[in-house]
């Protein structure tokens, strides 16, 4: 009986990085697998074949990775958020809070048109502070968001529920129990 392999199997948990208590929920092993990418990035966009989908949106940093080639298998448009200060033209930034202190993310003023419709991708959903940020300044340009897609998500840190509250679709491929 042979037993087919899910995008889970293919990530590696690594203990107590970057610090002590932590199990790192490592996506490199996925993405260095061509089946496991593969698999990772069809589940992703498949449900939304059909749907218009004008623009994915990636979270730095690996998101960017995923982001990348869902947009070029729908035949969309790709748009980065980034840390402040990585992006070379005018931007918008939001701040959002981290465990211990704060970030701010930015997104090109004109990479996003009124009425554009965005799929948000990333790896891993935490607490959605990142995605959140993102959702923020996508709105801010006037981008309808159909949908947030991530292949991890850690239930207990609550990301799921926030960007529900705000009125977020959000689909994930796998959850890991656990911080």
């Amino acid at each position: 009986m042979s037993t087919s392999k899910t995008v889970k199997d293919y990530i590696r948990t690594i203990v107590d990085f970057p610090h002590e208590g932590i199990m790192f929920r490592d996506v490199t092993t996925l993405f260095a697998d061509p089946r496991g990418f593969r698999m990772a990035v069809d589940q992703m966009l498949h449900p939304y074949a059909g749907q218009r989908i004008d623009k994915v949106v990636g979270l730095e940093a690996r998101g960017f990775i995923l982001g990348g080639a869902i947009a070029h298998q729908l035949g969309t448009g790709f748009v980065p958020v980034r840390k402040k200060g990585k992006l070379p033209g005018a931007t918008i930034s939001q701040e959002y809070k981290l465990e211990y202190g704060e970030a701010v993310v930015e997104l090109h003023k004109d990479a996003i048109q009124p009425g554009e419709k965005i799929l948000v991708v990333d790896d891993l959903l935490a607490t959605g502070g990142t995605a959140g940020a993102g959702i923020k300044l996508i709105e801010k340009l006037g981008g309808e968001i159909i949908s947030c897609s991530f292949i991890i998500d850690l239930p207990e840190l609550g990301g799921r529920t926030h960007l529900e509250n705000l009125g977020m679709d959000v689909h994930v491929l796998c959850e890991f129990e656990g911080l």
